[in-house]
């Protein structure tokens, strides 16, 4: 994974008319600018491009900004660099009170149905339409690749597929809470443990939001010092100072962030304070890139830890120990762990994948299709499929019964593939893109059918809820930063008894 520390607040400015002028608008890019930085200070964003070439009517205003300001940037900060930024515009105040005053509105799917756009934004008020904004993110859109045009070449092998399927349901979509993300290429930042439940990255803060009361609540804040409160061996009771949260995982009664230096913060739910902190490397290139928590056979609660030091340590929240420690030729990126336990499917910075003994670490068998990194696996509950996401824009699909090549080549729309979710009951596989789209296949037509979500903004994570009935997706964004939810449509059919 690219090792540059990024933090990408991407701006949707939509544009006005004002005085004969088309002003506001940009383009989201994904394409980092490097940034390196001492380890005391945040990380600086990634200075991102706004820049806007639609037609209007009559003439074509091109406009560009940078988004310089810190990693873990709070509201009023953001509030501030929005006003210097529209300021820049020359637009009218009293119209950007307006407008900004419906950024604290919900949108309902009763509201949806009356016409209202799913994320608020006002397109009555744009001389583009929303359909001319999507055709232009399509063409401009900058997928990141470290293999060059591994996306144009892959796109000739996707499979053929039936698209416009309704799978999911918009619900609700809030813009109370504000998904956050870190690095650019790890969009692990939200879990549902069940559908009134959600963990997610908001600024400096592991949130907890309850779709039901429309509450949230801080559990852990991470702006000053992190320490542990219990005694176990290993325990890092100095703590970590502002620690820079690049993946979280939360299952059950168990929520870990990992660290851009390595840093893992354990926390049960069920207890007041941090129960484990301790650094999983000590290698300047340490960032942590992904956490799987799991139970092993005994019922041991456990997790996952993948660094960019080409290790994957597996850590035992019984003992509060590391258990096991293997190394690889590459930064492995994500790992999944198959239903019974004993296979891991590793990915990272190589074309080529891996399926590893739980156990020994030893290789079973190569992964070989993709043709850039990988950032995304996950297993089927089925126990004999699993997928891999890619830089190339695509998923791929494997029966781990016949590894000689993928059973089916998932495409995306504008960018690599950053998170894959089967649901519980195996029947749907969700893929996100860094940006606008996630794409849901029914698994039983052998992934010939999707539901494809649009929307705009960068993706921080997604998450099924355990029963499946919801589906929530972090959105990132300078304006219309949300967390949108859908709810999983049924259709009962009933046999008329006999009276």
């Amino acid at each position: 994974m690219h090792p540059t520390l990024v933090s990408p607040i991407f701006a949707l400015l939509f544009k006005c008319r004002q005085k004969g002028r088309l002003v506001g608008c940009s383009i989201f890019t994904e394409t980092p600018e490097p940034y390196y930085r001492e380890k005391t200070q945040y990380p600086r964003s990634a200075a991102i491009q706004a820049c806007s070439n639609f037609r209007g009517l009559k003439e074509t205003e091109a406009m560009s900004q940078f988004d310089g300001g810190l990693a873990g940037v709070y509201p009023e900060d953001e509030d501030d660099r929005l006003a210097d930024l529209v300021g820049d515009s020359d637009y009218e105040d009293d119209e950007y009170i307006q407008s900004s005053s419906k950024l604290s509105e919900d949108t309902s799917s009763m509201d949806v149905k009356k016409g209202k756009d799913i994320q608020g934004i006002p397109w009555d008020m744009s001389v583009i339409t929303r359909d001319q904004y999507r055709q232009r993110r399509l063409e401009q859109y900058a997928n990141f690749e470290n293999v060059p045009n591994s996306g144009r070449t892959s796109a000739k092998l996707c499979t053929p597929m039936e698209s416009g399927q309704l799978y999911y349901e918009f619900e609700h979509n809030t813009r109370s809470v504000k998904p956050t993300i870190l690095h650019f290429q790890l969009r692990n930042l939200l879990w549902a443990t069940t559908k009134h439940d959600v963990y997610l990255m908001s600024y400096s803060s592991v949130l907890h939001w309850s779709p039901l009361t429309s509450e949230k609540r801080v559990i852990v804040d991470l702006q000053g010092r992190v320490a542990p409160c219990e005694k176990h061996h290993g325990n890092f009771y100095e703590g970590f100072y502002q620690t820079q949260v690049s993946t979280l995982a939360v299952k059950n009664n168990l929520l870990v962030a990992g660290g851009f230096h390595g840093e893992l913060i354990c926390k049960f739910l069920d207890r007041d304070g941090i129960s484990y902190c301790c650094k999983s490397t000590h290698d300047d290139n340490g960032i942590t890139n992904c956490l799987e928590i799991f139970e092993n056979p005994s019922g041991a609660v456990h997790f996952l830890a993948s660094n960019n030091d080409c290790g994957l340590k597996d850590f035992d929240m019984e003992n509060f120990q590391m258990c096991n420690h293997f190394r690889f030729n590459w930064a492995v990126n994500h790992t999944s762990l198959s239903p019974d336990g004993k296979i891991i499917a590793v990915v990272g910075d190589d074309p080529d994948g891996l399926l590893v003994d739980a156990n020994s670490g030893k290789t079973i068998h190569e992964l070989s299709g993709h043709l850039d990194y990988s950032f995304a696996s996950a297993w089927s509950p089925d126990g004999r499929t699993f997928a891999t996401g890619n830089q190339d824009k695509t998923c791929r699909i494997w029966d781990a019964r016949n590894l000689s090549k993928s059973v089916a080549v998932l495409g995306g729309n504008i960018g690599a593939i950053r998170s894959i979710h089967y649901t519980s009951d195996g029947k749907f596989l969700a893929m996100a893109e860094p940006a606008d789209f996630i794409h849901i296949f029914d698994v039983g037509s052998g992934y010939d059918r999707k539901q494809e979500l649009d929307f705009f903004g960068e993706i921080a994570g997604m998450s099924f809820s355990p029963d499946t009935e919801a589906l929530f997706v972090g959105v990132n964004d300078r304006n219309y930063s949300s967390l949108l939810q859908y709810s999983r449509r049924r259709f009962y059919s009933y046999l008329d008894s006999a009276l």
